[in-house]
């Protein structure tokens, strides 16, 4: 089994597997003139336990904007626990809490700052060899059944394991409609993650996502790649997977058996120093707060 990770993920940065560009490894490779795309949230399956203790957490509202939410769009409805900062949020599930995911499951939405980016990053995606990625209109129901435009996406493929990747671009009904709670533009075309957000966050520890660590299967992994290339991550190689820079936020990605997929860690940057380290342990995870203007969040690898 470690021998087929290795060959796939080897296929995956030196762009051996279906007909890719040569042998150039892939941290040798600039990235586009322009970086399109940056980490806008990313979500796990967790057992029921932890996800059961998080939901019911005495803890994460005063460390973050925090919100259980039950959403409706166009891919069908989840119930998700929120972390959301002044950029970059997290979406945290039980098993069953999504349809079509198992536990271990992961995916990651990587979003544009400017109207019309996305446009361009499906070019780079073409230009790079995908020649059919999946995109389409994803719509949020706010209760009336009437579906509002919510983000434009991408993936270069329709066929995950199970962890997924996607482009994603706001629409301007969305910021449109008040019932998103979104701020006016700060320029021309602004669409960005921090418009997008509430300023909630001021008032609680948590400030942004830092880095963000997930484990998934190699095909998934190698289908991630291309997107995060197009978008203008720099990205690298990395024992047992790659290490993508950019935008602020450090996305770490590891090739593992079906069997070990799963979230594995998050850091976050703080609004403020802490003096004292704080341990709080949450169902099966760990969240460790400072000491200094950072914390981690582990989560059991299986």
């Amino acid at each position: 089994m470690t021998a087929v990770l290795t060959l796939a993920l080897t296929a995956t940065l030196f762009g051996a597997a279906g007909g890719g560009a040569g042998t150039a490894r892939a941290e040798e490779r600039p990235p586009h003139d322009r970086q399109l795309l940056f980490h806008n949230h990313s979500y796990g399956v967790l057992d029921r336990e932890t996800a059961d203790a998080i939901e019911h957490s005495d803890y994460l509202p005063r460390f973050a904007d925090f919100e259980v939410r039950t959403t409706t769009g166009s891919q069908g409805t989840w119930t998700g626990r929120y972390l959301k900062g002044r950029e970059t949020y997290l979406e945290l599930f039980g098993v069953g809490d999504v349809p079509g995911t198992e536990l271990g499951s992961t995916g990651m939405g990587v979003s544009t700052e400017r109207d019309g980016d996305i446009a361009t990053v499906l070019q780079r995606l073409r230009d790079a060899g995908i020649e059919k990625p999946f995109d389409g209109l994803q719509t949020r129901d706010f209760g009336d059944g009437v579906p509002v435009p919510w983000f434009d996406f991408i993936f270069t493929t329709d066929q995950y394991d199970a962890s997924s990747t996607w482009a994603m671009e706001y629409r301007p009904e969305y910021f449109a409609d008040p019932r998103g709670r979104t701020e006016p533009p700060s320029h021309p075309g602004d669409v960005g993650r921090e418009r997008y957000l509430p300023d909630t966050y001021r008032d609680r520890l948590m400030r942004d996502v830092s880095s963000v660590h997930l484990a998934m299967t190699a095909r998934d992994l190698g289908n991630t790649v291309p997107l995060l290339r197009a978008g203008g991550f720099r990205v690298r190689e990395a024992a047992g997977g790659v290490v993508a820079d950019g935008g602020g936020t450090t996305i770490r990605l590891d090739a593992v058996p079906r069997e070990r997929i799963g979230l594995r860690q998050y850091t976050f940057t703080l609004n403020k120093a802490v003096k004292e380290r704080h341990v709080e342990r949450i169902g099966r995870s760990t969240l460790t707060v400072g000491p200094g203007a950072r914390a981690v969040w582990d989560f059991p690898a299986r």
